[in-house]
């Protein structure tokens, strides 16, 4: 199994600044993903609060031998969760971290990613598609 776990605001994407982050729904994107990798279980997890998301990572890590791997989209946690970090680093399952647009083509402070270090690596600026490629490495 692998699980999806998507920050805050991932819930309003195809609303929210769609010039960014496209016009697709994630439900929507889902639908494809699980269509693309039938052999494989998706769960998928949103939260727009940090200390949910980071009992979910620790959920998947320690409780559920199920689960080969994770890719998150942090969303604005990437630039300041610490706690977020640490829980990645704790868990004995790899973490890809994936986001839509280019966080290095955007406002500064959107640059530094203080999760990915604890991540086996990211994937940015591929829109939805980075999440079907993260998948690929996690079953590879």
């Amino acid at each position: 199994m692998i699980c999806i776990i998507n920050g805050p605001n991932l819930n309003l994407l195809g609303k929210r600044q769609p010039e960014i982050y496209g016009s697709k729904s994630f439900d929507d994107h889902l639908r494809e993903i699980r269509a693309e990798f039938p052999d494989t279980p998706i769960e998928y997890f949103q939260s727009n609060c940090e200390g949910e998301i980071i009992d979910k990572i620790h959920h998947l890590g320690y409780d559920n031998p199920e689960c080969s791997g994770i890719v998150m989209n942090p969303g604005a946690y990437a630039h300041y969760s610490i706690a977020i970090a640490d829980a990645i680093s704790s868990v004995n399952i790899p973490v890809i971290e994936v986001h839509i647009s280019n966080i290095h083509a955007r406002e500064e402070f959107r640059h530094k990613s203080v999760t990915a270090p604890a991540a086996k690596g990211m994937i940015c600026g591929l829109g939805l598609n980075g999440y079907n490629l993260a998948i690929r490495a996690l079953l590879s």
